[in-house]
């Protein structure tokens, strides 16, 4: 079908506002009060795929389909019942409705309704978080749906310009904010640390702005865009005074928004059932002041290598930098007694395997052949130096060799193999090559030949 016959259809269909025209995957064709078609883009969240949320670590172990033997059916309200529902939020910020809000309401009803079970479920890992971040600067705890369409309470989101995590944040943003970004650490995917990153950009946004639809565009396409947008509406600062001049996926940012919290609060209403949450066990933090791999510490302690990832998202490749600065490892409680226990274990574990950067190689010169020559004069000139210092340079040469002796060290209560090879200027492995040793295990008293 083309969108002429799109728009023929939909304008018999709809009188007046705003009507759905087409129901993409990735945007969504409306027709404005003046009759002209519009194509808003639909936010990160609300394109992630069921499946893929149903697939995180949480949400295998976590979350069950629950029977409320409701009819999978999303039954039809009047305008009314909607703006009724959406003026009992309790909320001090505005929710008004019109017919592009009604639009993301019914995607959420009706495509999204298993991706709404799924958040319902998840909700209980993240909300907590969420709310103690936004009152800890005193924010709306309604602003704890903006993940919901940010990222689906998905801590691996990630969109096509690059944004990251539960809160979608952006390099530049982030790391204004604090939030660390290395080859090996990305906190963007850190709920703890993303969110309180959030919350004071909501809330240095709402400094700008004092109009919380204004922020929640801002914190969707940045100040600079919204003030643009001011500016061609002539100084006009209401959302839907400037949604003309906003960006596409703006326009359909606060919409989103205000059906995010609709569906989030009357659920029921629309016969969809939250999965049931078990929540998982308490855990805690340690401070690493060594690099250690993921893989290592599940080896030794025995814990669920996907569970030491869900709960530590901010490290990229599976690595705790310790050596760059302490870092945290957050393990559940039962399993925090056991890395301490097995400390020296766990670092010892296949660290050739696991951490192959190398703090120090050798360099081997290959010797260069001189090149031949028929110069007679010149290959006696050679011959004579060499018969002067031939002498001297094989002594030189013995000399040296006589010199590289092995080096024997006694090994210390505690020491590690590591421990000797960095203090020894030599590796793990040719320490292992000079004494036959397999393993990681060496006795204390023991005598080591470390060179």
């Amino acid at each position: 079908m083309n969108r002429k016959a799109i728009f023929i259809i939909t304008a018999l269909m709809l009188c007046a506002g705003f009507a759905q025209a087409q129901n993409d995957e990735d945007e969504i064709e409306v027709i404005t009060d003046e009759g002209a078609l519009d194509v808003i883009d639909v936010p990160v969240g609300m394109m992630l795929e069921v499946d893929s949320l149903l697939n995180l670590y949480n949400a295998r172990n976590y979350l069950q389909e629950e029977n409320c033997n409701y009819r999978d059916v999303n039954p039809e309200f009047p305008r009314e019942t909607y703006i009724d529902r959406l003026q009992r939020i309790p909320s001090i910020m505005e929710m008004p409705y019109n017919e592009v809000v009604r639009m993301f309401i019914d995607r959420y009803a009706v495509k999204l309704r298993r991706s709404v079970g799924y958040m319902l479920g998840a909700s209980n890992f993240y909300m907590p978080i969420f709310e103690q971040a936004l009152e800890t600067y005193n924010l709306p705890l309604e602003l704890k749906y903006l993940p919901v369409i940010e990222s689906a309470l998905s801590p691996k989101a990630t969109s096509r310009v690059g944004a990251a995590g539960l809160w979608q944040f952006m390099l530049a943003t982030g790391k204004q904010y604090g939030l660390e970004v290395t080859s090996l650490v990305d906190e963007r995917r850190d709920p703890i640390k993303s969110s309180d990153a959030a919350a004071r950009y909501l809330r240095d946004l709402f400094r700008i702005y004092h109009d919380w639809s204004l922020v929640i565009a801002a914190y969707n396409c940045g100040p600079e865009n919204i003030n643009k947008a001011i500016h061609r509406a002539g100084g006009e600062k209401d959302y839907w005074a400037i949604y003309k001049y906003l960006p596409r996926e703006t326009q359909g940012y606060v919409p989103a928004f205000i059906a995010a919290n609709y569906i989030m609060t009357y659920y029921c209403d629309h016969n969809i059932c939250p999965m049931r949450t078990t929540l998982p066990a308490k855990t805690d933090t340690l401070m690493i002041d060594r690099d250690v791999h993921f893989r290592q510490i599940a080896a030794v302690t025995g814990i669920d290598i996907e569970e030491l990832r869900t709960l530590n998202p901010q490290y990229r490749r599976d690595i705790v930098n310790g050596n760059s600065k302490v870092s945290v490892l957050r393990l559940p409680q039962n399993y925090i007694n056991a890395f301490i226990d097995n400390e020296d274990s766990i670092y010892n574990y296949e660290p050739e395997r696991w951490l192959t950067k190398r703090a120090e190689v050798e360099v081997t010169q290959n010797e260069v052949a001189a090149a031949p020559t028929n110069n007679r004069s010149s290959h006696s000139r050679k011959q004579a130096v060499s018969g002067k210092r031939g002498k001297h340079d094989r002594h030189a040469r013995s000399g040296r060799g006589r010199n590289r002796g092995g080096q024997s060290v006694t090994v210390k209560q505690g020491q590690t193999l590591s421990e000797l090879a960095r203090k020894h200027h030599t590796t793990v492995d040719k320490i292992r090559k000079l004494n036959g040793i397999k393993g990681n295990n060496i006795r204390a008293g023991k005598k080591l030949k470390v060179k």
